[in-house]
């Protein structure tokens, strides 16, 4: 939850949280709870609203009018107190992107970033960031290299989205941060950079987008 994460973020110097509700989760909201989250992004190792967005792939997720609402509600507590977002979309490239367009304000980045190159383009020109998993070693994850190919490695960051999205030699197992060395290598070869100036610039990134020092 948003409240362990802030609370473990208290707890230890390496780790930092973000706070929000995911779009599969967002049935219990009410208005109110704009409230608790500002209070906990008032706290000093919060650094992000998220995970945010809007998820249509799943059936029994909350319905798109209720995950589209509590989008934008957060969006604007972003926009109010000067944070960054991380954007959750999955099957809801359009709604996305018509949403990151109505508050020209906020700046944030895509998590596991499912669009295309001409997407990816649209965010960078908008100034946002795009993240990248494990997909982009898969076989069938051309749709992710395109786009990879597509961004300046500058406005790039890598994650692991764990426990889900192992890379290859990993697929289907557990995902952590220990895999990140192989979608690094993988984005070195798209970009044609070496591996440990890959690592560099996509290390920096996420330090810059979330002002850790």
């Amino acid at each position: 939850s948003s409240q362990a994460a802030a609370e473990l973020a208290a707890r230890y110097g390496h780790v930092y949280a973000a706070v929000g509700y995911h779009p599969e989760n967002c049935g219990p909201y009410v208005p109110g709870d704009l409230e608790r989250l500002r209070a906990l992004a008032g706290r000093p190792k919060v650094v992000a609203i998220g995970e945010i967005g809007l998820d249509y792939h799943w059936e029994d997720n909350p319905p798109r009018e209720l995950q589209q609402e509590v989008f934008r509600a957060q969006m604007a507590l972003a926009e109010e107190l000067g944070l960054p977002v991380i954007v959750h979309d999955r099957d809801a490239h359009r709604d996305s992107m018509e949403t990151v367009r109505a508050f020209p304000g906020v700046r944030g980045v895509f998590h596991c970033f499912s669009g295309s190159a001409e997407m990816a383009r649209e965010l960078v020109r908008l100034g946002w960031m795009i993240s990248f998993t494990g997909v982009l070693t898969y076989k069938n994850g051309r749709r992710a290299a395109e786009a990879a190919a597509a961004v300046p490695l500058d406005r790039i960051m890598l994650e692991t989205d764990s426990p889900y999205m192992s890379p290859v030699p990993c697929r289907g197992t557990r995902n952590d941060s220990r895999h990140l060395g192989y979608i690094c290598r993988r984005l070195a070869e798209i970009k044609g950079v070496s591996e440990e100036e890959c690592a560099r610039v996509t290390a920096e990134n996420g330090r810059r987008f979330f002002r850790i020092p």
